[in-house]
């Protein structure tokens, strides 16, 4: 028999043993955990209540009442639209949450969700958890404590974190002391190990725990972690490093290795770190690790696990069109895991191997690896998750293996989110433990999963479905953001950032009929986080260089308008290919001249690229595809045809996104275009013309436009010869061109279209019953991403009565920690605002917020140069305040204080604005009334408000924010044209048409 054979057969050989001891070791029915696995077992034969009894278990510790979880117990699990036994229909069947019948059975709810946690939870205090860890230790099991929470958001968190874990080291420690020796779990193959053991994530050791700036989050993460290493080696504590999300990985473990190539710790052992089996790279991922192990010449201990971000991970892919990073099926992870694990135990000289799984047939495949290699029981361990699969720990602890038990620590509300993903592991249709308890198929599930290859759940794909279900829609795929988790493209943008503050002080003529046309004045663009450095000079025009584009437009329109739109389509795919290639140096170039920190410039031109595929592909459709409804003897035919010459009036606030939306419909469309981009942002316009010029754009068809708005802009909006007017602004200016617009002289033949999206003055609920965490983050994101200044912004959050204080406290902490600073700076959350009258606009209205509110946060610590405004909360608003119904375009956030969710959507919708609105709740009513009630261009829910993406979420608002058009949507284009009606007579004589012979032939 071959080594490999032999190994397989050793394989079942331990697999079987496993399975026998387990079985045996099955809770009885008067065991707490045999009812457990009634209640999983019950949910598993109803998908549909499965997934909504475990939402509902993730909102429970936060309802403050028996009455709120019947309520949401009605809600989420409603006998009437969810297939449920029949006990559980009867146990729902109240009509009143605060009848005796619900309160009841919230009560009993309520007490067993705390057992249910318990069952996964050791405790929330040091002297719970070493009465936990003790038990386990009777049963002669290991353990290592993971402190719940993963992320922080605020620095006080983050010394919480910390706190936390050196002080249960500093409990447990001379606890462990007392304890007995138990050479099963206390002896290594080197003496022996730490009992006590921390399991520890470095993303809540910081809230600027971000890939985009490693050097930032190396500093500090370290300044947090040092003193966790130190109290863990003077204690004889071990220290294991989690590894979480993709997006997170190779900074985590570069900060690991960093710390670690420290003087001061360089010879310290009792550590270790995680590989996820479940990443397509971690085979390379290991190598990696053990390259640097050997180079640093002291062993530290290696955590094999699988991965629990399997769903969040293909989602994101999903949403970004990239490949996911993750294996798509579960068997293609157990083959990586046993693959690696095998190198683990290879490799044992160097580090001790922990192999993390619920997987009978893993395990296996481990222990009979370990036997080959003649590894002993000593030199590796195998842990499991508490509260899972507890007969396989008995089993493996009776077979003489070390176990390990990966133990969660915290309170309930910190836990809810790591008690869902273990519910949701343990009841999947691939999960081994579902399998293990239900199919009693020991042969089949200890097979070698690279010969067998089970099916398994395949990602999440993306659906393009319109109203009607058989309704066909074209599948458009947005552009991806730039993932600044990847070196290569953080070096790029550096180098961008070099190579246009290289070409700052450039002139940028007008462009005018396919020529160039300097003028007598000039607009200086500058950098608003160094006011000092010219970005660039633009040519003023005059309302004698208007009239000329005008003109020119009018000559380029007779024959422009005849391009097949196929043409005028590639023209435009030409166009976002170009800004594909040198996206870097377009969002360099946003960065310095609008001061969009990275990700906020990079977003700009992702959406610009979208916009300029996205209308390429609509012209095809809606205009080289005319509708036809054709009767016996008549043809009909609805065209649409572009309008003629149409102004172009963009905003800074995405100078080249809106640029790119309007002109590009526009140019669809079939129409010829005057850009005039806003004065603080000309270049960025100028770039964009110089691509289109690069095209060989017929002449007269795109002109370039810099100037006032005032004059130039005015006279271009009065002209008789331009038909369509499309504006981005403020409400102001976007009433002022929709008053002037209409006015028709004589000599006009036609009536002026204009398409407006202003302003905004949106609002965020924050619902009683939602993620405090999630919320105050999600506004924090939408207030002061780009310093504010963008429509979309959230100005106003509308807190509901019972959370209203904790929220105020966690949105301070949190906006206490964003960085502010010069937007090249790859750490900077918070850049400058856009000019100095803006600056000035937001001093005025900081007085009048000191007036009409209570200051809670005013950032202070602002950079020396620069035209920078802190962020600034103000609480306690008054619904009518001038503050509360005011746009300000800038890092201002207002709180109010609502009795309840009427009340909330009532204050939401008391402006004259209805651009973006959100929402964060869990309650399944609130979401659906607030889709109903909250009235608002774009909702969004249990999300942030800014950031929306072209076809995805069509863009636009209603009332006073816009003649409700959406930009990005599928309608759009119907803006820039006139739609047109032709019938013809088919039928001459009697005589059908020949077309119609043909079709009958």
């Amino acid at each position: 028999m071959t080594p490999v054979h032999s190994t397989e057969a050793r394989c079942r050989e331990f697999g079987w043993e496993i399975f026998e001891r387990a079985r045996a070791a099955q809770p009885r029915v008067w065991h707490r955990g045999w009812w457990q696995q009634c209640l999983l077992d019950m949910s598993l034969a109803y998908d549909a209540l499965r997934v909504q009894l475990f939402r509902f278990i993730d909102v429970l510790p936060v309802l403050q009442s028996d009455d709120a979880i019947a309520r949401h117990l009605k809600e989420y699990l409603d006998p009437d639209r969810h297939p449920m036994p029949a006990l559980g229909r009867l146990a729902l069947s109240y009509a009143h949450p605060k009848s005796l019948h619900a309160l009841l059975i919230a009560a009993m709810t309520r007490r067993g969700a705390r057992m249910m946690a318990g069952s996964f939870i050791a405790g929330n205090n040091a002297e719970e958890a070493i009465r936990f860890v003790h038990g386990l230790r009777r049963r002669r099991m290991a353990f290592t404590l993971d402190v719940l929470g993963e992320f922080t958001s605020s620095h006080a968190q983050a010394d919480h974190y910390q706190q936390t874990y050196l002080d249960l080291m500093n409990e447990l420690c001379p606890a462990a002391r007392t304890w007995g020796f138990d050479s099963l779990i206390d002896r290594g193959a080197t003496g022996p190990m730490p009992r006590v053991n921390i399991s520890i994530k470095l993303t809540a050791l910081s809230p600027s725990f971000d890939a985009i700036d490693p050097p930032s989050a190396v500093r500090s993460v370290c300044h947090r972690l040092r003193p966790i290493l130190r109290r863990a080696r003077d204690l004889g504590a071990f220290i294991n490093v989690d590894m979480e999300s993709y997006a997170y990985h190779d900074l985590t473990l570069e900060l690991f290795t960093r710390v670690l190539e420290e003087d001061e710790f360089r010879g310290m052992t009792d550590v270790g770190i995680v590989i996820q089996a479940y990443l397509q790279s971690a085979e390379a991922h290991f190598d990696r690790l053990l390259s640097w192990i050997r180079r640093r010449g002291c062993g530290i201990a290696v955590r094999l696990v699988k991965g629990a971000y399997w769903d969040m991970e293909t989602a994101v892919a999903a949403q970004n069109y990239s490949t996911p990073p993750v294996w798509l099926h579960k068997w293609q992870s157990d083959v990586c895991y046993e693959r690696i694990a095998r190198r683990m135990l290879e490799n044992r000289r160097w580090l001790r191997p922990a192999f993390a799984t619920h997987n009978v047939r893993t395990m296996a495949s481990v222990m009979a690896a370990a036997e080959q290699l003649g590894a002993d029981a000593t030199e590796y361990e195998i842990q499991l998750l508490n509260g899972m699969g507890e007969p396989l720990k008995d089993a493996l602890a009776d077979m003489g293996r070390c176990v390990r038990v990966y133990t969660p620590y915290g309170d309930q509300v910190s836990g809810m989110g790591y008690l869902i993903r273990r519910l949701l592991e343990n009841t999947a249709n691939d999960s081994f433990l579902r399998q293990s308890y239900r199919l009693r198929d020991a042969d089949r599930l200890l097979k070698d999963p690279a010969e067998v290859r089970p099916p398994s759940r395949a990602p999440r794909a993306l659906r393009f479905q319109d109203t009607q279900e058989d309704a066909p829609m074209f599948e458009f795929k947005n552009e991806p953001l730039t993932s600044f988790t990847n070196a290569v493209n953080r070096e790029r943008y550096a180098a961008a950032l070099t190579h246009v503050h290289g070409q700052f002080g450039r002139n940028y003529p007008l462009v005018i009929n396919g020529e160039t046309v300097p003028t007598d004045d000039w607009i200086e663009s500058v950098n608003p986080s160094r006011p000092t450095e010219t970005v660039g000079r633009a040519a003023a025009a005059t309302t004698a260089d208007a009239d000329h584009a005008v003109a020119a437009a009018c000559r380029a329109f007779r024959t422009w308008r005849l391009v097949d739109a196929r043409r005028r389509a590639d023209y435009l795919h030409k166009a976002a290919d170009e800004l594909r290639r040198r996206r870097f140096e377009f969002a360099a170039l946003i960065t310095y001249e609008a001061g969009k920190p990275w990700r906020e410039a990079d977003a700009d031109v992702s959406e610009a690229i979208d916009y300029l595929d996205y209308y390429a592909f609509h012209a095809e459709h809606l205009i080289h595809r005319p509708r036809r409804r054709d009767l016996p003897g008549e043809d009909n035919y609805l065209v649409y045809e572009p309008k003629g010459v149409c102004v172009v009036l963009a905003t800074w606030t995405f100078p080249l996104a809106l640029l790119a939306n309007m002109t590009s419909a526009a140019l669809a469309a079939g129409n010829t275009v005057i850009m005039k981009p806003a004065s603080a942002t000309p270049v960025v316009a100028a770039w964009f013309m110089d691509v289109f010029r690069g095209l060989d754009l017929p002449p007269g068809v795109l002109n370039y436009l810099p100037g006032d708005g005032k004059t130039m802009g005015r006279h271009l909006v009065r002209s008789t010869e331009v038909h369509l007017v499309a504006i981005t602004g403020s409400r102001e200016v976007g009433v002022e061109v929709m008053r002037a617009a209409p006015d028709a002289p004589a000599s006009q033949h036609h009536i002026k279209k204009v398409i407006a999206e202003m302003g905004g003055k949106n609002a965020v609920i924050i619902d009683d019953d939602a993620d405090i965490d999630e919320a105050a983050a999600g506004v924090l994101k939408s207030a002061f991403g780009f310093s504010g200044q963008k429509c979309t912004a959230c100005s106003r959050a509308v807190v509901l009565a019972d959370v209203y204080d904790r929220f105020c406290e966690r949105l301070v902490d949190a906006a206490g920690a964003m960085t502010i600073g010069p937007a090249d700076e790859p750490a900077t959350v918070i850049g400058p605002l856009i000019d100095g009258s803006a600056i000035r606009r937001m001093a005025k209205f900081l007085e009048i917020a000191r007036q009409e509110g209570r200051i809670l946060l005013e950032r202070t610590d602002l950079p020396a140069e620069g035209y920078f405004a802190g962020p600034v909360i103000v609480a306690d608003v008054d619904p009518s305040s001038v503050i509360a119904q005011e746009e300000i375009l800038g890092p201002i956030l207002c709180v109010l204080h609502a009795r309840d969710f009427d009340h909330a959507l009532e204050i939401a919708n008391g402006t004259r604005y209805a651009l973006t609105g959100g929402l964060y709740s869990r309650s399944p009513a609130h979401i659906e009334r607030a889709k109903r009630d909250f009235l608002v261009g774009n909702l969004y829910v249990n999300r942030k408000i800014t950031g929306s993406r072209v076809d995805v979420e069509p863009f636009g608002g209603i009332k006073m924010s816009g003649d409700g058009a959406k930009a990005g949507g599928p309608e759009y284009l119907h803006g820039f044209c006139n739609a047109r009606t032709i019938t013809e007579h088919t039928l001459r004589h009697g005589l059908a048409s020949s077309r119609e012979l043909q079709a009958t032939a």
